[in-house]
């Protein structure tokens, strides 16, 4: 899951990264109102976290402005402004939740969890493509006959998550960039093209049928070799 954190406080986004990255999600940052709104509009997140005090433009203008984008992604509100009438504005802007400084980080991922099940396209638990499975809670790619499982880096898992939803479908590089790597990367094509490597070899690892086949000079396909 790939979330993005705009929160001007430099040390606790530090430690909101870390306490993320401890549950495998793949996080971006932004220290500025106008930066978070500019990979915000990206659309390619699962969940923003947004500080309501940030420099350049406050986090409810940044809301207002997603939404009338039709930007759907969920959004948890985090602020030290705990009065009614803020919560209110936040949830009348399009917060899907509104979180008060000081919390526990166990209630952030919490948090996380609730609004991130509301969207139609559910996040990965446990999502299944032929005879393979990828586990959420454990980063692993699992064989569902055999039961023999591989560990998953977090841009391996979020490289998979695009392939197991999209399966038989020709993924564009471009496409499978901006997912793993985010919009804004300088990644080159050569990293995606190491990852799908990696890939290949963990699907041939559990004894996979799956197969991920390359379409020359477009991107990449998960086909299901069925005997």
């Amino acid at each position: 899951m790939r979330i993005l954190l705009i929160e001007d406080e430099k040390a606790l986004s530090a430690a909101i990264v870390k306490m993320l990255s401890a549950q495998h999600f793949t996080v971006d940052t932004s220290f500025t109102g106008p930066d978070g709104l500019d990979n915000a509009l990206s659309g390619i997140y699962d969940a923003i976290i947004l500080d309501v005090m940030l420099p350049g433009m406050d986090g409810f203008s940044i809301l207002e402005k997603l939404r009338a984008e039709q930007i759907a992604t969920p959004v948890l509100m985090l602020t030290a402004r705990g009065e009614l009438e803020d919560r209110l504005r936040g949830l009348r802007s399009g917060a899907d939740y509104y979180l008060t400084k000081p919390f526990q980080m166990e209630e952030m991922i919490a948090c996380l969890r609730v609004i991130t099940r509301r969207k139609s396209e559910s996040p990965v638990m446990r999502l299944t493509c032929g005879d393979a499975e990828l586990i959420e809670e454990q980063a692993k790619l699992s064989h569902l006959e055999n039961g023999k499982s591989i560990k998953l880096g977090a841009k391996e898992f979020l490289l998979m998550e695009v392939f197991f939803r999209n399966p038989a479908q020709i993924l564009p590089k471009e496409r499978l960039n901006e997912r793993v790597w985010g919009y804004d990367s300088e990644a080159e094509y050569n990293n995606l093209e190491v990852y799908v490597s990696f890939l290949r070899k963990k699907l041939q690892f559990i004894g996979s049928r799956l197969k991920i086949k390359a379409a020359r000079g477009i991107g990449y396909m998960l086909e299901d070799e069925k005997p």
